[in-house]
């Protein structure tokens, strides 16, 4: 039996091992933190010194190093240090309802909206913060909930800075590298207007998972698989290190990847046993699939998938489950079209051909019922804003409300926030985005942004 610990799995794989970690009679299972008291210990017995003394010289350390709490302003309990913003004198559009308010104000404080509407409507909230509020002159423009990007991959806090600029308040990962997706969901609460409130996935469930397996000495035992992580148990050991390390959705595939010529994004990776097994594992955490062939997205929706990314090659057959089962369709429009310009032959005869059939593909999912959302599937700093993705929406055959609500509403319904994002309702997050037309009537308006704000904070602004 393959024991929990690494110095058990070294003792009972040898190195020139090819077995699975199916082969034994159970996966082992993800370490839990050391206590505090075990890494005490065990520093002591290497020192030669007692539990005792290491903790007497704690005790006359700081109090932000005795207690692991940093000395910066906003750790939890207290209060977000942002400055009160009032965005009045343009028309408040609510995404839900496609109801807009004229000269509308909207009252932000403490991270939070505090008040939203007319005037009148909002007059003591006004007057609560006035002496202490940064005031945005709105007139003219349209103020919009903060927008809503569901996959993307953010590594770094370059990515995050430029995916606020376009107005993506809130986004759901892709998966990262080595958990930096997880480490950008905690900045938040500590420096709000940093980085887009993050919905991680951690690693991608994929068969090879290169120098990802160094993100965590739990991971080492995949190291011993010669075929990559493909047996069900394997694939439900890495899923549970995911969710250990704090990932809030979990990321697979059913296909390879269509913007890398040497691979065919047909061929089946994981069938529907496989990434059934990785649902199951997920433990209600909603699972996004890529996917692009017939049998691949049909396999993912019949698995229990939260989500199909990508979907190009949609049967009437498979929508019509995804509408009965309730399952999420983002398209990543941009993603697909924007290879017919690469310079590559392959990918540009794949974007020529993927255009129309995803476009299809919209169109049947919206008729059907299945709830569409905004997806860049940006990379980087490389960042699509997702004002495009909604307007290749609307280019597809949404009408203007239904691809702003694919950024708001419908995508705060697929990330679990409720009307916490991508409304502006008393109480909801202080997001918001101005824009310079009508989102009501104008499916490219999302890209002309003009002010975010995130958590709070002014991140820009030309008001």
């Amino acid at each position: 039996m393959l024991g929990p610990s690494l110095v058990a799995a070294k003792q009972l794989i040898p190195q020139e091992s090819t077995m699975c970690l199916h082969d034994h009679t159970s996966a082992p299972k993800p370490q839990g933190e050391l206590p505090r008291r075990g890494i005490l210990a065990g520093a002591a017995a290497l020192a030669g010194i007692s539990v005792a003394g290491i903790a007497a010289q704690l005790a006359s350390a700081p109090a932000a190093l005795a207690d692991n709490t940093p000395s910066g302003p906003n750790y939890p309990g207290r209060p977000l240090t942002t400055q009160a913003l009032i965005v009045e004198g343009g028309t408040v559009v609510d995404p839900k309802t496609g109801d807009a308010v004229a000269d509308g104000v909207v009252v932000m404080d403490g991270g939070k909206v505090a008040a939203v509407g007319t005037r009148d409507e909002t007059r003591k909230a006004v007057a609560a913060v006035a002496n202490r509020a940064r005031r945005l002159n709105a007139a003219g423009k349209w103020v919009l909930p903060g927008l809503v990007d569901a996959h993307v991959h953010a590594n770094a806090l370059a990515d995050a800075r430029a995916l606020l600029q376009g107005g993506a308040t809130s986004v759901r990962s892709g998966s990262s590298t080595f958990y930096q997706d997880i480490a950008l969901a905690a900045l938040p609460s500590w420096a709000p207007g940093l980085s887009p409130r993050m919905t991680p996935a951690g690693l991608f469930i994929s068969p090879d998972q290169g120098d990802s397996l160094l993100a965590d000495p739990d991971l080492a035992p995949l190291a011993t698989l010669s075929g990559g992580v493909q047996e069900p148990q394997d694939l439900a050991y890495l899923t549970r290190i995911n969710l250990k390390r704090g990932a809030e959705v979990i990321k697979t595939r059913a296909n390879p990847r269509a913007g890398i010529p040497e691979q065919d994004p047909r061929e089946l990776v994981y069938n529907v046993d496989q990434i059934g097994a990785i649902v199951k594992a997920a433990k209600g955490a909603g699972v996004l699939c890529h996917a692009y062939s017939a049998e691949g997205i049909d396999g993912a929706v019949r698995a229990g998938v939260r989500s199909i990314e990508h979907g190009v090659f949609m049967t009437e057959k498979t929508i019509q489950e995804m509408a009965r089962r309730g399952t999420f369709f983002t398209p990543t429009m941009d993603a697909i079209t924007s290879m017919a310009r690469s310079s590559n032959p392959v990918l540009a005869a794949r974007g020529t051909e993927y255009t129309p059939i995803l476009q299809a593909a919209v169109r049947a999912a919206k008729d059907a019922g299945v709830t569409i959302v905004a997806g860049t599937d940006s990379f980087g700093t490389d960042v699509t804003p997702i004002g495009t993705e909604a307007r290749l929406l609307a280019e597809a055959g949404l009408t203007p409300l239904e691809a702003l609500q694919a950024a708001t509403t419908n995508a705060a319904r697929l990330l679990g926030r409720g009307e916490n994002v991508g409304r502006l309702v008393r109480g909801s997050m202080a997001d918001v985005v101005v824009v310079d037309s009508d989102p009501l009537t104008d499916g490219s308006a999302l890209e002309k942004v003009s002010t975010v704000i995130a958590q709070g904070a002014l991140v820009r602004t030309n008001l």
